[in-house]
C-alpha cells in the first residue's frame, strides 16, 4: 500500500465486501485483495493502453496519409480509398504511405497511456465519489465522465506529436521524420505552431473517445449476455473476440461522431496561420468553406482505420493487462 496522502483515492476500496454475493461480477474491494493496487495498478494499465495505441495507430498509418490526403485535397483524391492509395503510390512511391509513422507511433504510445489509464483511474475515483451502486446504475454516465477528462489530458500530450504528423503528410518534403519536423515547427512557430490545433483536437477527441469507451462498455456488457454466461466462465479467446466485436462497434460510432473535427484538425495544421488570424476564426472559415460534405470527406477511410484500430486496441488492451496482472480494475457492468 502507498502511504503518501497523494494516493489515498488509490488504495481505498471502493465497495463492500457484500457485493459479491449479489452479482456475479467482482466487486471492487474483493479484486483489491490481490494482485498489484494503487499507482503500480493504474502504471499497468497506461503501458497496456500505450502499447495498444501505437501498435494499432502506427499499423495504419498508411490508412491515415490517405484519409488526410483525401481531407486537404478532396479535388485531387475524389474517387475512393483504393484509388486514392494508387494515386499516392504512382505519385510519390510507396514510401509516402508511411509519412509520419514516427510522430504517429510515439504520440500515440504517449496519448494511450493518458486515455487508457486515465479513464481506469477517473472512472474509479468518480465511483468512490457517488459510491458503487449509483454508479452501476448510471454506468453510462460514468463511462462518459471518465472517458472525456482523461482525454483532455491525453490530447495535452498528443497534441505536439499530432500537429508534427499533419506537417509532414501534408507538406512532402518539410521535414525527413519526427524529430526533424518537430524541431522545425519548433523553430519556426514556437509553442504556438504545436498547439494551433489543441481546439480542434479537443473537439475531434473528446467526443471520439467519450463514444468510444461508452459504446464498448455497453456493446461488451450485451455480448457478454448473449453467451447466457458470465464474463467469469468464458474462456480467454471467447473474451478476445467480444474485445473485439465490441472495438468495431464502439469504432464506427466513434468514427463519424468525430469526423467533422478530424477534418478541421488536419485543415488547420496543414499551413501555418496569417499575422492577426485566430484559431477560432480559421475553424469558422474552414468549416463554411467545406461544407457538410466536406466535413465528411474521407468518412469511408476513417471507418476503416478508426474501426480497425478500436478493435485492436481494446484486444490488445485486455490481453497485456492480463498478462501485466492489472485485471484489478472496477467493475460497473451488470
Amino acid at each position: 500500500m502507498f502511504q503518501s496522502p497523494l494516493f489515498a483515492q488509490l488504495n481505498r476500496p471502493s465497495a463492500s465486501a457484500g457485493t459479491s454475493a449479489s452479482y456475479p461480477i467482482r466487486a471492487p474491494l474483493e479484486a483489491a485483495k490481490s494482485g498489484p493496487q494503487g499507482i503500480d495498478l493504474y502504471s499497468r494499465f497506461a503501458l497496456a493502453g500505450a502499447i495498444g495505441c501505437a501498435i494499432t495507430h502506427g499499423a495504419l498509418t498508411p490508412v491515415d496519409v490517405v484519409k488526410t490526403r483525401i481531407q486537404l485535397e478532396p479535388e485531387v483524391y475524389n474517387k475512393g480509398m483504393i484509388t486514392a492509395f494508387r494515386q499516392v503510390v504512382a505519385k510519390e512511391g510507396s514510401g509516402a504511405l508511411l509519412t509520419g509513422f514516427g510522430p504517429t507511433a510515439m504520440g500515440y504510445f504517449i496519448q494511450g497511456a493518458f486515455k487508457f489509464g486515465g479513464y481506469e483511474l477517473f472512472k474509479k475515483q468518480i465511483i468512490d465519489i457517488v459510491g458503487y451502486e449509483t454508479a452501476r446504475e448510471n454506468r453510462t454516465a460514468v463511462y462518459l465522465g471518465a472517458s472525456a477528462i482523461a482525454e483532455f489530458f491525453a490530447d495535452i500530450a498528443l497534441c505536439p506529436l499530432e500537429a508534427t504528423r499533419i506537417r509532414l503528410v501534408s507538406q512532402p518534403g518539410f521535414a525527413t521524420g519526427l524529430v526533424g519536423g518537430f524541431t522545425k515547427i519548433a523553430k519556426q512557430e514556437g509553442l504556438g505552431g504545436f498547439y494551433a490545433g489543441f481546439g480542434p483536437i479537443l473537439f475531434k477527441q473528446v467526443p471520439y473517445t467519450m463514444a468510444k469507451f461508452a459504446v464498448f462498455e455497453v456493446a461488451f456488457e450485451q455480448l457478454v449476455k448473449a453467451t447466457g454466461k458470465p464474463k467469469e466462465a468464458l474462456s480467454s479467446g471467447t473474451i478476445t473476440t467480444l474485445n473485439l466485436t465490441g472495438g468495431v462497434i464502439a469504432g464506427l460510432a466513434a468514427a463519424f461522431i468525430s469526423q467533422p473535427a478530424d477534418t478541421l484538425l488536419s485543415k488547420i495544421n496543414k499551413t501555418q496561420a496569417k499575422p492577426g488570424e485566430t484559431t477560432t476564426g480559421r475553424l469558422i472559415s474552414m468549416a463554411r468553406q467545406l461544407g457538410v460534405k466536406g466535413l465528411f470527406g474521407g468518412l469511408g477511410a476513417r471507418f476503416v482505420m478508426i474501426g480497425t484500430l478500436t478493435a485492436g486496441q481494446f484486444a490488445i488492451y485486455g490481453d497485456i493487462k492480463k498478462a501485466l496482472g492489472a485485471t484489478q480494475g472496477v467493475d460497473i457492468a451488470k
